[in-house]
Formats: C-alpha cells, sequence, structure tokens
C-alpha cells in the first residue's frame, strides 16, 4: 500500500510539474477572449451557412454554395489557398424540389411529412389510399401481389407514445464533469461484448435484407410510396435522413416519406378500423450526376518558423447536412465556430510558427467520407494503415461536432500525454466553464479519421442543450435552436487551443503505439 501510495503521489507530482512547465500566452489569451467575445462573427458567419445556403446534403446545390461561400469568406478573412479540394469519388447530388403530403379523407389534415434523401418523385397524385402493409418476413411478402398498385404502404407499429417528464434542452453538471474528468480504461476483459446478439449485427442484417426486398417488391408492383416514422421524433420533430444508395450509376430509390409519429399513428388507427383513408401526396425530387466528386473546404494561416512552418495544427467540422432543415445545430454550428477562431488569429494578426489549417468536410453524414479520404490521400501510409511522413508533421487536429452548447473540456481519446497541456490551456477559460480533461472516447464524428491512423485527434465536450431530444438530423435543426453566446465561448477557447498548439516547442505527445488505432480507417 506504501508502495502504491508513493507510486501515485510521484505520478501526480510529475504531473503537476508537467501542467506548470506548459507556456501559456496570458496576453494572447485576453486579446483573443476580447475579440472572440465581444466583436464576434460567428452568429453572421452561421447564417450564410445555414439560411442563406439551405440545406447542405453532400454534393447537392446548398452544400456546393456554403462551400464555396465558406471558401470566399475565408480569403476575405486574409486565410490563404482557400479551395475546394476534391477528395475522391462519391455520388449523386440530389434536392428536395416540392413537397406537398396531406389526408384528404376521411376528411383533409395536412401532415407533417418529409421524403427521405435520394428518393423518387410522384406526378401529384390525388386521393391516393393508405394500406396496412404487414410483413414480418419474406414469406409475407406474397399475399400483398396484385394489391399494391397506386397505393400508400404503411407498416403497422406497436409502440406508443410515452410521455416524457425530462426537459428537451440540459447542460452538463458539476457531477457530469467531475464524473468524466474521473473517468480511467476499462480492461479489456470488463468490457461489454461485440455484436451478434439481439440486436447486433446479424438481427440489423437481415432488417435490411426484408426492407430491400419490400421496396423491391413495392416498386415492381406500381406502390406509390412508403410511409415511415420515428417514435423518437415526438411533437411533429421529424429524425429524417437518408433513403437508400447514392453512389453514381444506382437506380434511383423507391420514395420513402417520413411522417409525424403523431400523424403516422392517426392514419394506422383509422385504417386498422376500416374507415378508408386517402392522401394527396405530390413529390419532386432532382438528381445531380455531372460531377460524382466529393469536395471539403480547405485554407491556411502560413506558418514562419523556418523549423516548424511545415508542420501542421488542424482544426475543423463537417459542412454537410441532412435535409429536414437547414443543418444549425449539425454541423453548421461546427464550422461557424471554426471560421470564426481563423478571423480570430487573422484579426489578431499572429504569425504562428506552425501552419494552420482549417478543413470543413464533406460527406461526414453518410459515414467520415470526406475526413477519412483526406486523411487517407494526405497523411497514410495505405501499407502499413498508419501515418506517413506527411502525417508525422501533423501536430493535432481539433474538431468541433456536437452541437450548439459551449465547450466544457475535451475529449483525449485516450491520449495521457495531453491531459496536463490540455488542463493547463483551459485555466485561462474557468470562468466560461470549460473546465475538463477526460480520457474517454467519443466517437461518430471527424476526429476518428486522425485517431484510427495514429494521429492525435480531439473533440471538444459540449453541453448537449436539445442536440439529441430535437435538433440532431431533424426538421427543426434551425437557426433559431442556436445559442449565440454558446457559440462565442466555443470559438474563443478553440481559437486560444489553435493558437498554443501553433507556437508550442514540440508536437502535442501521440498515444503509445499500442494504444493508438491503425487501420481502424477501413483502408
Amino acid at each position: 500500500m506504501r508502495k502504491l501510495l508513493f507510486t501515485c503521489s510521484t505520478l501526480l507530482a510529475g504531473y503537476m510539474a508537467f501542467a506548470q512547465s506548459e507556456k501559456l500566452d496570458d496576453a494572447m489569451v485576453q486579446k483573443i477572449r476580447q475579440e472572440g467575445l465581444n466583436n464576434s462573427k460567428v452568429m453572421d458567419i452561421v447564417f450564410y451557412l445555414t439560411e442563406v445556403s439551405g440545406p447542405r446534403l453532400n454534393n447537392s446545390p446548398g452544400y456546393l454554395r456554403a462551400a464555396n461561400w465558406a471558401k470566399a469568406e475565408l480569403t476575405k478573412f486574409g486565410a490563404a489557398d482557400a479551395k475546394l479540394e476534391a477528395w475522391g469519388d462519391w455520388g449523386k447530388g440530389w434536392e428536395l424540389e416540392k413537397s406537398y403530403v396531406a389526408m384528404t379523407a376521411p376528411y383533409y389534415r395536412p401532415l407533417i411529412a418529409f421524403p427521405k434523401t435520394w428518393t423518387s418523385s410522384t406526378k401529384g397524385l390525388k386521393n391516393a389510399e393508405v394500406i396496412l402493409f404487414n410483413v414480418k418476413d419474406s414469406t409475407d411478402l406474397e399475399k400483398y401481389k396484385g394489391k399494391l398498385k397506386g397505393k400508400l404502404l404503411l407498416v403497422p407499429r406497436t409502440d406508443t407514445l410515452k410521455p416524457t417528464y425530462k426537459a428537451d434542452a440540459g447542460r452538463h453538471t458539476d457531477e457530469e464533469l467531475a464524473k468524466m474528468a474521473a473517468w480511467t480504461p476499462q480492461p479489456a476483459a470488463n468490457r461489454p461484448g461485440g455484436p451478434g446478439g439481439p440486436g447486433g449485427r446479424g438481427n440489423f442484417g437481415a432488417a435490411a435484407a426484408l426492407q430491400a426486398k419490400i421496396r423491391e417488391m413495392a416498386k415492381a408492383e406500381g406502390a406509390i410510396a412508403l410511409l415511415s416514422t420515428s417514435p423518437r421524433g415526438r411533437d411533429g420533430t421529424l429524425f429524417v435522413q437518408g433513403g437508400g444508395a447514392y453512389v453514381g450509376g444506382s437506380p434511383e430509390n423507391f420514395l420513402d416519406i417520413m411522417l409525424a409519429y403523431e400523424d403516422y399513428m392517426s392514419l394506422q388507427r383509422l385504417v386498422a378500423a376500416n374507415i378508408p383513408v386517402k392522401i394527396d401526396v405530390d413529390v419532386k425530387s432532382k438528381f445531380y450526376t455531372s460531377d460524382l466528386k466529393g469536395y471539403n473546404v480547405i485554407a491556411e494561416i502560413k506558418g514562419t518558423d523556418p523549423k516548424l512552418k511545415e508542420e501542421l495544427v488542424m482544426l475543423g467540422g463537417h459542412l454537410d447536412s441532412w435535409h429536414g432543415s437547414v443543418g444549425a445545430t449539425d454541423n453548421a454550428a461546427g464550422c461557424a465556430v471554426m471560421m470564426e477562431a481563423i478571423r480570430i488569429l487573422k484579426v489578431l494578426n499572429i504569425q504562428p510558427r506552425r501552419t494552420i489549417r482549417i478543413a470543413l468536410w464533406g460527406g461526414e453524414e453518410q459515414g467520415l467520407h470526406g475526413s477519412r479520404n483526406y486523411v487517407r490521400n494526405h497523411f497514410t501510409d495505405t501499407t502499413t494503415r498508419r501515418y506517413n511522413v506527411e502525417g508525422d508533421k501533423v501536430s493535432a487536429y481539433f474538431n468541433l461536432d456536437n452541437g450548439t452548447g459551449k465547450v466544457r473540456g475535451v475529449y483525449l481519446q485516450g491520449n495521457e500525454g495531453v491531459k496536463p497541456i490540455f488542463a493547463k490551456w483551459l485555466e485561462p477559460f474557468k470562468d466560461l466553464g470549460a473546465t475538463t480533461v477526460t480520457l474517454q472516447n467519443t466517437g461518430g464524428t471527424d476526429h476518428q479519421s486522425f485517431d484510427g491512423i495514429g494521429l492525435p485527434g480531439f473533440q471538444f465536450i459540449q453541453d448537449e442543450i436539445e442536440y439529441n431530444t430535437r435538433t440532431h438530423h431533424t426538421n427543426m435543426d434551425s437557426y433559431d435552436h442556436l445559442q449565440a453566446d454558446d457559440l462565442k465561448q466555443a470559438a474563443t477557447v478553440i481559437a486560444s487551443f489553435v493558437y498554443h498548439a501553433a507556437q508550442r516547442d514540440e508536437k502535442l505527445p501521440r498515444k503509445p503505439a499500442s494504444q493508438q488505432g491503425g487501420g481502424r480507417q477501413g483502408f
């Protein structure tokens, strides 16, 4: 026990000494705070990325409007070499041009509905009949042959809407942040088992195969559309996203229309009671196939140190969104914060030792395509699936992609070496609520593309606000759900992190090779 206490106290002393030795440019921090909190342009930036550009499904006109505007705006800020950089083959663009869905019998009622992406159009159908399409396995399909032409197909649900007694919006409590800070990795033997049991990949694969057969039969039989819903989408909120394949040459996907849960269940009850239900449905969509490449937006603040200017500090977020709204919290907010961080640093005329590079990624929503391919094209030895010589020059990548909430700290992805450094960098922002460093991993966004080949990639901890309850991939992901003060705070904290990473004598520490995820990219 005495040996253990001695070891712990020695490690703690070393940690404290390291934290004390890390340099902090207090004068620059104060300038960054002044500019970021008092002269912010972040809401102007996010307005142009959202309401002016529109929904930003990858390769859609809205995405390209936003990307070209961001490129021009970064150039106005004084960033160098702003460009749209192709990262490889991706697929078709798609845009919703018209959508009208309303019940006409047994009485008129407008329905809250959105077609899923990459699905086909209708021809302004009037009074289309809704039928229950109760298919539990492929053998059930036989009983519907010859009965689907001109019909809207509604798959019966057995769930019901449960009242919620929790607020939609929330922030991390002190207790939650303390728990995150104290988190330590579990031994491998204690981790939860992998997929394959109930609810695992096997069941998911079977369900996906059945859905494919349902769509194939519905199309062949001349049905109009499938109707879908999710109990997550309560109170008129629709969680609406992909409707099938988008790669070049793939056929148009059968029309799938997402309805608000309350509307869907109302239709189901009426049809189940043998009350005829008719719907007017007019959906017009457009596919774009002239350019199947995917694009990221890239720009730089050039490094000035003769020995370090070839090294990189990167920051970014994904520019693409789904189509139900204008993608404000997912993830125009993150892109606007990162662009604002660049603006702050340029206004202050910093002369960074390392080059600072911003990247606004495309294709994140379909699987981190923009960042994965960028990392592959620039930083990866595809034989070893680890970073190459160019990748070795990357000191860090900082990402923001969890909504509009303020920054509360940083996920370290298990990188213990950066813990005292980031703790030091957060000290000037304690009064703004940014205090926490956690060894926890967080997934689902573009820092994983860097972390996966052993490069230091980090996602900031954010207050959730309404992200998972109301805005993430929904028709509510609008400008009005953004929190201006939170975005100002985030840009200020991140600008300081980027500045200090660019100025320190050494690159940021990397995880030991045994902890690095080499190969998780799937190259």
